[in-house]
C-alpha cells in the first residue's frame, strides 16, 4: 500500500469513529481523559524529540523559533476567529439555538483541520514514521471532536445518517491539506521547509497545551492520565529503536 493512501485511512479514523459515538453512544469519561493525555505525550513528544531538532537541521535555528512561533500563532488566531471547540468530553460551546450551534460547530472543526492535514505531510521530508505517528495522534484528537460535532446535530435534527455523514465530512480538510503538503514540500527550498517544519511542531504544542492537557486534567485525579501521557512520549522516543 502506498504511504499516502495508508495515512489518509488513518487519519479518517477519528472523524468516522468519533461520528458513529456521536450518534450511537458516547464512551466513558475516563477512556476519553486517557486517550487525550495519550495523545497530548505522542504530540509533545514528536515536536521537541523529532520536528525541532530536523528544522534546525535542515533550515537554521533561527528559522525554527520564527516557525515555532509562526505556527503556534495560526492556531491561536484559528482558534479566536473560528466556531471551534475544546473537546470537553463532546459538550458543546454555549448558544441560543442547538441546530445553529452545530453547524457552526461543524463549519469551524471542518475548516480547523485543515493545517492538521498539512503537518501530516511533513513526513514526505522527515520520513514515514514520523508522518504515521502524527496521523495516529490527530486522529485520537479528533475522536472527541467527531462525538461533540455529530451529538448536538443528531440531538436537533434526529436525523442519525445525515448527522454522522456531516460529521465525517469534517475530516475532507484534512485529506486535502496533507496531499497537498506530501507532494509539495520535496519541491520547497530548505529554509522554507525548515520553516514549515518547526510551524507544524507549534501548531501540535498549541494544541496540546491549549486542548488536549488542560482536558484530560479536566476534574481527573486519575493516575492513569499520567501514565498514558509518558506512554505517548515513550512510543516516540522508541522510533529511535526501529
Amino acid at each position: 500500500m502506498h504511504p499516502a493512501i495508508l495515512i489518509i485511512l488513518v487519519s479518517m479514523i477519528g472523524p468516522v469513529f468519533g461520528s458513529l459515538i456521536g450518534v450511537l453512544k458516547r464512551p466513558s469519561e475516563k477512556l476519553l481523559y486517557i486517550f487525550l493525555s495519550f495523545t497530548a505525550g505522542v504530540m509533545l513528544a514528536i515536536s521537541f524529540i523529532q520536528l525541532l531538532p530536523q528544522s534546525i537541521k535542515i533550515s537554521s535555528l533561527p528559522i525554527a523559533i520564527i516557525g515555532f512561533g509562526l505556527g503556534a500563532f495560526v492556531m491561536y488566531v484559528m482558534d479566536k476567529l473560528l466556531p471551534h471547540i475544546h473537546p470537553q468530553l463532546g459538550t458543546q460551546e454555549p448558544g441560543h439555538h442547538l441546530k445553529k450551534t452545530a453547524v457552526f460547530l461543524l463549519t469551524g472543526i471542518f475548516l480547523h483541520n485543515f493545517p492538521e492535514g498539512l503537518a501530516m505531510g511533513i513526513g514526505s521530508v522527515t520520513g514515514f514514521k514520523v508522518s504515521l505517528l502524527i496521523a495516529i495522534s490527530l486522529t485520537i484528537h479528533d475522536i472527541p471532536e467527531g462525538i461533540a460535532t455529530a451529538a448536538p446535530y443528531y440531538f436537533s435534527s434526529k436525523k442519525r445518517l445525515k448527522s454522522f455523514l456531516l460529521s465525517v465530512s469534517t475530516g475532507i480538510p484534512t485529506i486535502i491539506g496533507f496531499l497537498i503538503s506530501y507532494f509539495l514540500f520535496p519541491s520547497i527550498p530548505h529554509p522554507i521547509i525548515g520553516l514549515l517544519i518547526a510551524g507544524t511542531a507549534g501548531l501540535m504544542v498549541y494544541i496540546s497545551a491549549d486542548e488536549l492537557i488542560p482536558t484530560s486534567c479536566f476534574k481527573s485525579t486519575d493516575h492513569w492520565v499520567i501514565f498514558s501521557f509518558m506512554v505517548g512520549v515513550l512510543m516516540v522516543m522508541s522510533l529511535g529503536l526501529l
